[in-house]
């Protein structure tokens, strides 16, 4: 029975070596194949990290003659913007983008000298005459100045007989022994011969109103007796400077009638009541308003491709700007961003896509996520302007939506 016992046990550590062998056997094949597909692994990325092409870039582009450009990167899918100056129109691409194989769309942009009146010079109702190489306005006649900038002086004339009006005053005068000195008071000069002269009010606003003189007013010059006095348009207040004009909020200090459903925009020298509408329904395409100025898209069937590119949000944007504001200057951004969680574009586009004056602005990329809506021709008032820009995401060059800003430019007929 001990043999039996003896042979058993035996038996089992034999099975058990085996079975140890076996498992040895499957670690080493195990470790082998691991090694084997690591090594295929790391080839395999080491090759295609040396397959990488460098990034494409475009040659360098400059700007036209006479023109601007708005730009500075020039790597696949970046945008460069042209426009002219006043008096020139731009003749090519007002826009080029690089593509990825090395090369600009478009046409290479010059700048082409349109007539001297043809950007409107003259101001208050002036009429532009073309002479050579320069214009002449010809103002109406409450109106004076190269552009119809002056209003006319409209105080009464300055009397010669002493006494009768208040633009005219007697000399103060003294007798020393044989000498008579005589003297005006600030404000007046001397007038006529020694024995009959007048003191004569000095018209400051006349005096002061060239262009390359100091300016006595913001706005308007009202010349009194011995002085002068500044007045502002309808719609403004006089700082306490004396000759500065601050414009009055007529929505903060709800000096409006506007009515129940529209807004109060303020703006230079008065108001506007506007009222944001979504656009219509077209098909799976519609809109309900999320705020007073913004609208989102409903939901869209799985299947429709218009649905899904037409514009995700429309918000709308009011911006009041003074006349002929210094250039280029920017008015407007847009930005992205993503829901938590959720990885945002990796690549946005922006452009102008509507409005009755596209050719005053452009719309570049500032940042990564954002964009910017510059004024790049000054604009002059009294005139309402609109421009819709939108911006387009997208992620692994797949288009994922698509968002539109409509914006309303009030600009005011004064430079304030």
């Amino acid at each position: 029975q001990n043999c039996l016992n003896k042979q058993q046990l035996l038996a089992a550590i034999r099975q058990m070596q085996q079975l140890l062998k076996g498992q040895e056997t499957r670690f080493a094949e195990g470790i082998r194949m691991m090694k084997s597909r690591l090594t295929t692994l790391h080839n395999t990325v080491t090759k295609t990290t040396a397959l990488d092409p460098p990034a494409v870039s475009c040659p360098d582009l400059q700007a036209p003659v006479d023109g601007q450009k708005f730009g500075t990167k020039y790597l696949v899918d970046h945008e460069i913007h042209f426009t002219c100056n006043p008096g020139f129109e731009l003749l090519g691409s007002s826009m080029r983008m690089c593509q990825a194989n090395g090369s600009w769309t478009g046409e290479e942009p010059q700048c082409k000298g349109t007539s001297k009146c043809s950007s409107q010079p003259c101001q208050n109702g002036g009429t532009c005459v073309e002479r050579l190489d320069q214009y002449e306005c010809l103002c109406p006649q409450e109106w004076s100045g190269a552009t119809c900038q002056h209003q006319t002086q409209t105080a009464p004339p300055v009397q010669s007989v002493p006494g009768e009006s208040a633009f005219s005053r007697k000399p103060r005068c003294a007798k020393t022994e044989r000498t008579q000195h005589c003297s005006c008071e600030a404000g007046f000069h001397m007038s006529g011969t020694v024995d009959d002269g007048v003191c004569q009010d000095i018209d400051e606003c006349e005096l002061y109103k060239l262009d390359s003189g100091p300016r006595l007013c913001r706005h308007r010059c009202i010349n009194v007796p011995g002085s002068y006095r500044c007045a502002c348009p309808r719609g403004y207040n006089l700082l306490g400077d004396g000759k500065s004009c601050e414009d009055i909020d007529e929505c903060a200090l709800s000096q409006n009638n506007c009515t129940r459903g529209t807004t109060c925009i303020n703006t230079g020298g008065g108001f506007q009541c506007v009222s944001s509408e979504c656009p219509q329904s077209s098909g799976n395409i519609s809109y309900v308003k999320t705020s007073p100025f913004q609208c989102e898209r409903n939901p869209c069937p799985m299947d429709s491709r218009a649905c899904h590119h037409a514009p995700k949000t429309v918000s709308f944007h009011y911006l009041p700007l003074p006349s002929n504001l210094v250039t280029p200057t920017p008015l407007f951004r847009m930005a992205t961003a993503s829901a938590p969680g959720r990885p945002g574009p990796d690549s946005l586009r922006f452009g102008i896509v509507g409005g009755n004056n596209r050719g005053h602005f452009v719309m570049q990329r500032s940042d990564r996520q954002t964009g910017e809506l510059i004024l790049v021709q000054s604009l002059k008032g009294p005139q309402t302007i609109e421009v819709d820009v939108d911006m387009s995401e997208y992620l692994d060059r797949a288009f994922q939506a698509k968002h539109l800003s409509k914006i309303t430019v009030f600009v005011s007929a004064y430079e304030f």
